[in-house]
């Protein structure tokens, strides 16, 4: 029991220390967030004319994939503003009530943050029409033809939504926000002096070769080279390593399973399922699921976004197939004649999706 114990105090000691880790590499200010030029300049200017104002900001929809900076955001817009912030998510909003109780405990001039807005319950969405236009819900009392609407008035406030999937939004909603910002992946470099910023803070030593190396094995994506960061931290303190360069960076990534064009685990499994299991393809994605022994979610929105980015996969109407350019990744030489995506008329819009086998 008192091993038990133990293990479960460090267990959180270790989850503590990172989550303290990732809120102190999230940038404070506007000015030290790094990449995302158009959104910033256009952000920033919604944020001093409203302030000039000495009014509330406009509420501000936020999209785009995952780890990009739309928490981080928020949390610089409550700080640019010097307002409080409420954070909440949309799958804990499943009842126009706990939408109410959240509104109606606002305070003047707050920053609400909604994650995953649309996954928001429809009759919460329509009280959220409202309160963002009009400031005041109206809180039904009682059932049936006794049923008596009270209007509730709210406080001017701040609503920041954050999407990684705005198509899903409904047209109502949308229009509501008076700025919509669509955050885009980074490039290389950005990620460089993103992680030459958290290294500082960390106290690491890395040189250039190093900052490159993990920058390229990043996806494109902030949050993922922050974590990758600490992992080869972690590989540096074990092996007593003073400094971190590319020697060290590449050895420590590829004991993670991250290779040089940041493909992990999952990855590779999807695309060697592909080549081996079915030649290359076309197979359908709850087929080519089962051959790697996940869901067909996780294989949908985990691994395949991004190995279609890379011209790895390509997504047809008669399901998934393997390009030349995942052959060649593997290692391996594709057999004459063999279909690619290119000859599929590949389609690699995610608006295209009903299109897909399966």
């Amino acid at each position: 029991m008192a091993e038990r114990d133990r293990e479960s105090l460090v267990s959180a000691a270790g989850e503590a220390e990172e989550r303290a880790l990732e809120s102190a590499l999230r940038p404070k200010n506007l000015d030290d967030f790094v990449g995302q030029q158009r959104v910033r300049r256009q952000l920033s200017l919604v944020l001093e004319a409203s302030r000039i104002r000495e009014r509330t900001a406009d509420h501000v929809l936020l999209s785009g994939p995952p780890g990009l900076g739309k928490t981080t955001l928020a949390m610089i817009i409550a700080a640019e503003m010097n307002a409080p912030l409420r954070i909440s998510s949309g799958p804990a909003i499943q009842h126009a009530g706990d939408l109410a109780a959240i509104l109606s405990s606002l305070t003047e001039g707050e920053i609400l943050f909604l994650d995953e807005i649309h996954r928001m319950s429809r009759p919460a969405e329509e009280m959220l029409y409202m309160a963002m236009e009009d400031f005041r819900v109206d809180i039904v009392v009682g059932k049936g033809p006794g049923a008596t609407a009270i209007p509730l008035e709210l406080p001017p406030f701040t609503l920041v939504g954050a999407t990684t999937r705005a198509g899903l939004l409904p047209g109502p909603l949308r229009d509501r926000f008076g700025f919509t910002g669509h955050l885009e992946f980074y490039s290389t470099d950005e990620l460089e002096l993103v992680l030459r910023r958290s290294a500082m803070l960390l106290d690491l030593k890395v040189n250039s070769a190093g900052f490159a190396e993990i920058a390229g094995r990043s996806r494109g994506t902030p949050r993922i080279a922050n974590r990758l960061l600490r992992r080869v931290r972690d590989w540096a303190l074990v092996h007593k390593l003073e400094q971190i360069d590319l020697r060290a960076a590449s050895a420590a990534l590829d004991m993670y399973e991250v290779d040089a064009r940041g493909l992990d685990r999952l990855d590779r499994s999807v695309l060697t399922a592909l080549i081996t299991k079915f030649n290359g393809g076309p197979v359908g994605l709850s087929t080519l699921a089962i051959a790697v022994g996940e869901e067909v979610e996780t294989v949908e929105t985990v691994a395949e976004p991004y190995l279609v980015r890379e011209g790895l996969l390509g997504r047809t109407p008669r399901g998934r197939v393997a390009t030349a350019a995942a052959w060649e990744h593997l290692g391996m030489v594709p057999p004459a004649g063999a279909m690619f995506g290119e000859s599929l008329f590949s389609l690699t819009e995610a608006g295209d999706a009903e299109l897909f086998e399966d």
